[in-house]
């Protein structure tokens, strides 16, 4: 398959996956493989993908089946109307950044239909009634959306069209299997249950990360955005917005507490060997929510940072340093060590299986604690701040100082840490 290039980035000490959705499709696993990049423009014309080369060879699955007519006639009319007439489906919605996009749309008036697991939440500790609750003001749908039939279902139950898809989606921890049946497979399968409903355009909730993809959850993602823009290409009546963000606020204040108490900053190397342009999850799903009625950002990959200058984890660690009023005091972390706990990893998951998971996450861990999260030029290959667009006003200074006052209560990190 060929395509475009181009996760929001935890801290570099935390393995986190901060879009807390789901798991469970059996047949989207994939072995490891290698992706080559070439180019990576964010407008894809309607005429074909000219330049755009992304070599995707990484699912070892069987093609899934084609993507249906939808049941009623598209149509982009919907962006001529009020938001109060407009139905947005929005997956993924229980999720961190989801929640959040639910409530924005809420706010700006649209008709939100929210799929939701029974049990959601980190570890499954919220119920059906605790989840009603995060989603106020939206259509709460209960459904499996690993499970297209089950999905179906539930959606049809309601009986009401749909007009735009957000999907929100993402695996928990990057394993392996999980990053198949989640980035790729209920992402996908968002796509079809909102076509068969009449959506006419779908937003899509990525990862910046993407544009050198050297991780499954990467391939996963790249392989689903691949088959989003085949969509619009083969019908002129569908659009997309890619939305590709660049780190969380939330993935970087993880050392906020520790350093309040007494402790070292933690980072690789010096400190300076990546660095991000963070925006806050209430920005973030402003521009997601933009991405629905905004004709200028159809059938476009949108990279999106926060407002600033980018930082290093270096940067990062003084400002907090600064917050409380402290000396600067950090132990750094040779990034060979990383290396040495990659390689020991990928040995035993080759006598045992099992281990396989644990081996990714340690490349994960790897991945950000050298790559930056900002675009990557496609003519130097270098990372490039200027590239970024920033958008939003809430800054990474105001975040670090509520943690210091409040705490990360309401935002704790993932299921899968490091540190």
């Amino acid at each position: 398959m060929s395509l475009l290039s181009t996760f929001s980035s935890p801290n570099s000490l935390h393995l986190l996956h901060h879009h807390n959705h789901l798991s469970s499709l059996a047949s989207f696993h994939s072995s490891s493989s290698s992706s080559s990049i070439i180019f990576s423009p964010l407008h894809i014309p309607r005429h074909g993908l000219n330049a755009t080369k992304i070599t995707i060879a990484a699912s070892t699955s069987p093609p899934p089946p084609s993507i249906s007519k939808p049941t009623a006639s598209p149509t982009q009319s919907f962006r001529k109307r009020s938001p109060k007439d407009v139905n947005v489906l929005v997956t993924g919605s229980t999720g961190y950044i989801g929640k959040f996009v639910v409530r924005e749309l809420c706010r700006r008036g649209f008709n939100v239909v929210a799929v939701a697991r029974e049990r959601s939440g980190i570890r499954g500790r919220d119920d059906k009634a605790r989840a009603a609750e995060q989603l106020t003001g939206a259509t709460v749908c209960f459904a499996d959306v690993t499970d297209p039939d089950a999905l179906g279902r539930a959606l049809d139950a309601l009986g009401r069209p749909v007009d735009a898809v957000v999907c929100c989606l993402a695996s928990r921890g990057g394993g392996i299997s999980d990053s198949w049946k989640v980035d790729y497979g209920a992402s996908r399968n968002s796509l079809l249950a909102g076509r068969r409903l009449g959506a006419s355009h779908f937003v899509l909730l990525s990862a910046i990360c993407v544009q050198k993809p050297l991780l499954e959850f990467q391939r996963a993602k790249l392989k689903f955005e691949a088959e989003l823009v085949e969509e619009a290409l083969a019908d002129p009546g569908f659009t997309y917005s890619i939305v590709r963000p660049t780190a969380f606020f939330k993935s970087l204040g993880g050392q906020v507490e520790t350093v309040k108490d007494g402790k070292p900053y933690v980072m690789f190397g010096d400190g300076r060997l990546c660095a991000c342009k963070p925006i806050s999850e209430a920005d973030l799903a402003a521009f997601v929510a933009d991405c629905v009625m905004d004709e200028d950002k159809a059938c476009k990959i949108l990279p999106i940072g926060g407002p600033g200058k980018a930082l290093t984890p270096l940067e990062q660690g003084q400002l907090l340093f600064k917050l409380l009023g402290r000396d600067p005091k950090f132990f750094k972390v040779p990034i060979e060590v990383m290396d040495f706990v990659i390689g020991v990893l990928d040995f035993l998951a080759k006598l045992f299986p099992s281990l396989e998971d644990a081996a990714e996450f340690g490349k994960i861990g790897r991945y950000y604690a050298a790559e930056s999260m900002l675009v990557l030029d496609p003519e130097t290959r270098e990372y490039s701040a200027e590239k970024t667009p920033s958008y939003g006003k809430d800054t990474l200074e105001e975040f670090f100082a509520k943690v210091i006052r409040e705490g990360m209560a309401g935002q704790e990190l993932g299921e899968q840490t490091i540190i």
